[in-house]
């Protein structure tokens, strides 16, 4: 039996430049970080006692005899694209909700072909991982998804990662002092709408649309270089962070109409009225989680302004895709 624990990620700068159609023509970067939310995923090889040859559990339950009969899209894709001949059964559990902006369908994809490459005995290094994922979801499945959440998902930690017109990426870990790290952290909340969204169709539109928003993919690069600055500063405030965020979220609305929703602009605005400095939604938009920045002595009054949504606690996470449980005999 294997077990992988991979992260969920939160994406603060440069989302929507990690699509190929920009960063192939323009390059491309992006600001996040991986928290302490993960996907586990269990996979052994199925004893060949019963008349399914597949078994696999998430918010269903499917029992196939061949990979192609597979509805979950990630777990077919990965089983076909991997040539698996052997029986399995795969479990997957999760800390927060799919669908809902911090990358937990390429988390899954992540973690299922790190515990396939394992069940094989096989090491796999962060790179090839992502790599991976990223042709998993582009290319087999033909998802409207950028490269980003691939990568923090494999990585971990907190990294600016660059898109480069080769198609190539490089990931370089953002060193922060340990206090300054702390200060980012504390005026972080996030909050669960309570809206899920299908994030390729959201993307899709953005995609699109790339090409009359140069100017805004543009600046959405450029901000990258300004949170490293100001995250880097040893005299300069720790709320220009949030300001920043602010200004982001308005310019990643103006790519498409479908980011945002009159429910979650009001949601905002009630925030921004109790204190918040700035904030997004998370992912393609749409739904899902949202991320604000606040001072700690505000954080109350923003959580009783938005008392209707999930408040949930979290730190960063730097270990990315692991696997914590390795017992490929079967026995634990």
């Amino acid at each position: 039996m294997i077990i992988t624990r991979t992260p969920f990620r939160i994406s603060f700068f440069g989302g929507g430049t990690d699509y190929p159609a920009w960063f192939n023509a323009h390059g491309g970067q992006v600001l996040s970080t991986t928290i302490d939310k993960y996907c586990y995923i269990t996979c052994r090889h199925l004893p060949p006692f019963f008349d399914y040859k597949h078994r696999i559990v998430y918010s269903a339950i499917e029992n196939v005899r061949h990979w192609d009969e597979i509805q979950h899209p990630a777990v077919r894709a990965v089983l076909g694209w991997s040539n698996c001949g052997k029986g399995l059964e795969i479990h997957h559990d999760g800390d927060l909700p799919a669908r809902s902006g911090l990358g937990s369908s390429s988390s899954f994809t992540v973690g299922l072909l790190h515990a396939l490459a394992a069940l094989k005995g096989r090491y796999v290094s962060k790179k090839q991982l992502a790599t991976n994922a990223i042709h998993i979801e582009q290319d087999v499945i033909g998802e409207n998804v950028g490269s980003q959440d691939q990568i923090a998902a494999a990585y971990g930690g907190l990294n600016r990662i660059e898109f480069t017109r080769n198609g190539g990426f490089e990931v370089s870990p953002v060193i922060v002092r340990p206090q300054r790290l702390r200060e980012l952290q504390s005026h972080l909340m996030l909050c669960f709408t309570g809206f899920s969204r299908i994030a390729s169709e959201i993307a899709k539109s953005q995609i699109d649309s790339i090409r009359q928003r140069d100017a805004e993919l543009h600046r959405m690069a450029e901000m990258v270089e300004e949170a490293v600055r100001i995250l880097h500063s040893r005299s300069g405030r720790i709320e220009e962070f949030g300001e920043l965020l602010h200004e982001g979220w308005l310019l990643k609305k103006a790519l498409s109409d479908k980011v945002s929703t009159p429910e979650i602009d009001a949601i905002y605005q009630r925030a921004l009225e109790a204190g918040a400095i700035g904030g997004k939604i998370l992912g393609a938009g749409g739904g899902g989680f949202l991320l604000l920045f606040v001072k700690p002595a505000l954080q109350p009054r923003v959580r009783e302004a938005l008392d209707h949504l999930i408040h949930v606690p979290f730190s960063f996470d730097d270990s990315g895709s692991r696997v914590v449980l390795y017992q490929p005999n079967g026995l634990v």
